[in-house]
């Protein structure tokens, strides 16, 4: 609901004062501004926001979970538009918010305006509106484009993450209706991908089986930029120690430990127990560098002071297990991950204790992030279908 931010300034004073008069004192308009505001978003919501009586005007359950979210919007907003200039609170226009964050991306108005699907002027004036009203520039123009200033990035920031809260609007007006809108977008690292997501899904799908979700892969920085961004809703996987950055959250699901494992027929499989210096005369096919697993495995190794003859790194599984069953190599990977593989004989573990590998895997969110209804009926699956698995196998062991 990126609607019209001085409507839901408005819309906020009246669900505040109860009355359309001391709202137009508290924003400064008249009272037919108001009542047309209040229209408008009724409208663009599909269902009264509030009853009206001869006592003034109440917040129906609608107007109820539409504040909340307008609330913690502009409490994201709000801040940053005053400490740049104090009118742009009353000024800045969802259009001119839309055109810095695609400026920022874009780095180039002309690739501005075509994410957004505008005019290049009609970009170009908006940001130039925008600076304008701040007294400042707020893009450095360079040979390579425009840059934006610390205070543009700041302000970016925070409209990205408030209108992320508008679209959470959406869902929760939406699901007062009996609708289903919005989706679900995971940041899903390589053990949640193979073990735990699908099984969270499969129970999620049993209670809302048109709901869209998206589960996306990629580098933990990139994935961690999305979701600070609002463009994820949480990552799942290994957590980090400590957490990455101060603005967001990290929630433990459960313990996981690390195995080395080969093909069935490895020289070493049929051996009662071996040292790392045994392992280290093979070749090894490990995750890449800056993985809580990679990371484990060099201080393996480097504690016992012996380093593996040959690498291949790699964020595949595919990749891993195909390497595994055609070679000599060892694998150094989540029990969780090759669970299938060893029940099914493809790969046997290695008799190497590795106890000291345990990391926790769970839940990343934004600070302060608040899930729609849908979100967090998916959270508590993801819970119950661990809980389950753990109390149904030794994977915990």
């Amino acid at each position: 609901m990126k609607s019209n931010l001085r409507h839901l300034r408005v819309f906020l004073a009246v669900a505040g004062s109860g009355t359309v008069t001391r709202a137009a004192e508290l924003c400064h308009v008249s009272q037919p501004a108001v009542t047309q505001a209040v229209a408008k978003l009724e409208k663009l919501a599909g269902q009264a926001l509030f009853t009206r009586s001869a006592t003034g005007l109440h917040v129906t359950e609608a107007g109820e979970a539409l504040s909340l979210r307008v609330e913690r919007a502009f409490d994201l907003l709000d801040p940053v538009l005053a400490d740049i200039a104090p009118r742009l609170k009353m000024t800045a226009t969802t259009a001119q918010l839309q055109a810095l964050i695609a400026t920022r991306e874009a780095e180039n108005f002309t690739l501005a305006a075509r994410r957004i699907g505008l005019a290049q002027p009609t970009v170009h004036r908006a940001v130039t509106m925008l600076e304008q009203e701040a007294a400042r520039p707020l893009f450095e123009r360079t040979s390579y484009g425009v840059v934006a200033t610390r205070p543009a990035q700041a302000l970016a920031q925070a409209a990205r993450l408030a209108f992320a809260e508008l679209d959470q609007a959406q869902a929760d007006l939406a699901e007062l209706e009996g609708r289903e809108v919005g989706r679900i977008v995971i940041g899903a690292m390589p053990l949640s991908r193979s073990y735990i997501l699908p099984r969270a899904i499969a129970r999620f799908r049993k209670r809302r089986p048109t709901l869209p979700i998206r589960a996306l892969d990629g580098p933990y920085d990139d994935m961690m930029a999305g979701l600070r961004r609002g463009e994820l809703d949480f990552l799942l996987g290994a957590l980090r120690d400590p957490a990455p950055i101060g603005d967001v959250e990290q929630h433990a699901l459960f313990k996981d430990i690390l195995v080395m494992v080969a093909r069935r027929g490895h020289p070493l499989a049929k051996a009662r127990r071996l040292g790392l210096g045994q392992l280290a005369a093979h070749p090894f096919v490990v995750a890449t560098e800056g993985t809580p697993t990679r990371a484990a495995f060099d201080r393996l190794f480097r504690t016992a002071g012996v380093a593996p003859v040959s690498l291949v790194e790699t964020g595949s599984m595919i990749l891993m297990r195909e390497l595994l069953q055609l070679s000599d190599h060892i694998g150094c990977i989540s029990r969780l991950q090759v669970q299938a593989e060893i029940r099914s004989g493809a790969l046997v573990t290695l008799p190497i204790p590795l106890a000291q590998t345990a990391r926790a895997i769970g839940i990343t969110r934004r600070t302060g992030w608040g899930p729609t209804k849908a979100q967090a009926e998916f959270l508590e699956d993801l819970s119950v279908a661990i809980s389950e698995e753990m109390h149904g196998s030794d994977a915990a062991c």
